[in-house]
């Protein structure tokens, strides 16, 4: 199975230039915690609520703040014609439960989840997936910068 066939398609993003307030707006309204923010069709990072809370909202900032002062811009992602098990395993080792997905032509197409793959493939590949992502990872490997 690749990976288009589990992923949500009709993803949300927000672009680098909003404000921290419409991205969490627009996380409350989809009840979401986590969006691609996007130039045009482009990726260039994505913006978490933990994001928001940690390099913003706990260093002074507010909900006036833009997208592209707190969001991840090293974004990990998985192309729509990928094996969805191979995926997985991807998602396990550097430990997310989402990822962005894009076509060949690195165009944003939709989001893979631990949650989607579970629904529609595989919850017993999804477990060893989700076992890893939650296992702690040691100081050791913290400091190296693997995580």
């Amino acid at each position: 199975m690749q990976v288009g066939e589990v992923m949500t398609k009709s993803c949300r993003f927000v672009n680098a230039n909003d404000t921290l307030r419409k991205a969490a707006e627009i996380m409350a309204a989809e009840d979401i915690g986590i969006l691609p923010v996007a130039d045009k069709d482009r990726l260039i990072g994505m913006i978490s609520d933990r994001d928001i809370v940690v390099r913003s909202l706990a260093r002074g900032g507010n909900g006036k703040a833009y997208v592209r002062d707190a969001m991840t811009k090293n974004v990990k992602y998985c192309f729509e014609d990928a094996d969805l098990d191979d995926t997985l395993e991807n998602m396990a080792e550097i430990k997310v439960r989402r990822l962005p997905v894009m076509n060949r032509e690195k165009r944003l197409v939709g989001m893979v989840s631990l949650s989607d793959a579970a629904r529609l493939y595989s919850p017993d590949a999804v477990g060893l997936a989700f076992s890893e992502v939650v296992t702690p990872v040691d100081d050791d490997t913290i400091e190296s910068g693997i995580v």
